[in-house]
């Protein structure tokens, strides 16, 4: 119920709209209670998206008067979160007076599957297993779905990809409402855990990422001259922020390798903007360096850094993310020397970075083997975009930028 204003001038915390393509927000922490005075720009609720962490402020100083909002529970944009008790001069600035009612909003499930639904006269039987389910993917799986099929899944919240584990017993292999059935039974024996919000969007992306045809090119890159060159550095660049300048500079000399191909036409980019993976908490984040291109290395450190420190911390801004053509990932930060790392579906490549590995080079002039500290860098590409030629060659561009990393 909207509280009655009375002499009371009650102004809505509404969920504000948190990004692009943010539809609704997970609440995470009260920082206040009711009957608590707040300053105004103070942080009054935490929330959570599939990309951040992020705070709904007090617009003016005030007293929480009401929290409707549940921790833990998800509410879309525009929803009416809490009431704050504000002055007359306030409320008179703000336009509470002229502002129409406030939207009712009923919280959305939660990721942890918490939430009931409104008028629901029973619980579903495999309930909790669905709700530990929530990773969406439209494609795949079953080949054919009864319109029963159809039903059951969408009453439950499952995708024809979900089914993909499922033996059919019907006509042609066809999975049946009863071997949907008995497999949910059969999950229900099993632990179930909720999946993060970060969790759900990095398996989404994931799934429109293999939706095209991908391939990775490997090449050996020796290291020894990046290296040297961070040593005598005064301000110390990651190999990481060496690759992302390097793949910058290369990709401003080739456009044609960031295109992105949409039906029968080719999209160039306006801007070299590399985004680099940062492993957060359940998931990866990918912060974005924009004209990478533009500045030379010592000018991206401390930019680089910055974005490190708030993707970990889950607070990037949506300005530093997204609307990036490469990714550069350094997996051998976990000892690995190879993989095959899969591109962004907004993107055509991805640049991975290997363990170095001191390996013995043949040298020309002294006639023996010499030690140097050799990586695998590999390029996933969208092969639809670019042949094995052309990604090669942008590999080979790489490689040489670093091996010359005075001129990054």
């Amino acid at each position: 119920m909207f509280p009655s204003p009375g002499s009371r001038n009650l102004l809505p915390l509404i969920m504000p709209q948190l990004g692009e393509s943010i539809a609704e927000a997970t609440i995470v922490r009260a920082a206040f209670a009711p009957g608590e005075r707040v300053e105004a720009d103070t942080d009054l609720l935490e929330v959570e998206t599939n990309k951040a962490v992020m705070g709904v402020t007090a617009p003016c100083g005030g007293i929480l008067a009401e929290l409707t909002a549940v921790v833990g529970e998800s509410y879309p944009v525009g929803a009416t979160l809490g009431y704050l008790e504000v002055s007359a001069e306030d409320a008179e600035r703000l336009g509470l007076h002229d502002a129409p009612p406030p939207r009712k909003e009923k919280p959305r499930r939660s990721a942890s599957g918490s939430g009931d639904s409104a008028g629901q006269s029973e619980r579903l039987s495999v309930e909790p297993t669905v709700s530990g389910l929530p990773v969406p993917a439209h494609a795949g799986g079953a080949s054919f779905l009864s319109p029963r099929m159809k039903a059951r899944m969408a009453e439950l919240g499952l995708h024809a990809a979900d089914l993909a584990g499922v033996a059919g017993s019907g006509a042609g292999g066809r999975v049946t409402i009863d071997d949907l059935e008995r497999f949910l039974q059969d999950l229900e024996r099993n632990t179930i855990s909720p999946a993060s919000s970060m969790r759900v969007a990095v398996a989404d992306a994931m799934r429109r990422s293999w939706t095209r045809p991908l391939a990775t090119v490997v090449l050996p890159v020796t290291l020894d001259a990046l290296l040297a060159h961070r040593r005598g550095s005064e301000v110390k660049a990651g190999p990481a922020l060496y690759a992302l300048r390097a793949l910058a500079i290369a990709l401003s000399e080739m456009p044609a390798a960031g295109g992105r191909l949409i039906g029968d036409r080719i999209v160039h980019p306006r801007s070299v903007d590399i985004g680099f993976a940062v492993e957060a908490e359940d998931g990866v984040l990918v912060p974005v360096i924009r004209n990478a291109e533009q500045y030379p290395l010592a000018d991206l450190v401390e930019r680089y850094n910055r974005l490190v420190e708030l993707a970990r911390a889950r607070r990037l801004p949506g300005s530093d993310t997204g609307g990036s053509i490469a990714t550069i990932t350094n997996y051998g930060v976990f000892g690995l020397t190879m993989a095959t790392p899969i591109p962004l579906p907004e993107q055509t490549i991805l640049l991975g970075m290997g363990a170095g590995r001191v390996t013995p080079s043949w040298d020309q002039e002294s006639k023996s083997f010499l030690p140097v500290t050799q990586a695998q860098f590999t390029l996933s590409f969208d092969h639809r975009v670019l042949d094995g030629g052309a990604a090669g060659r942008l590999l080979q561009r790489v490689a040489g930028l670093l091996g010359t990393p005075s001129s990054l």
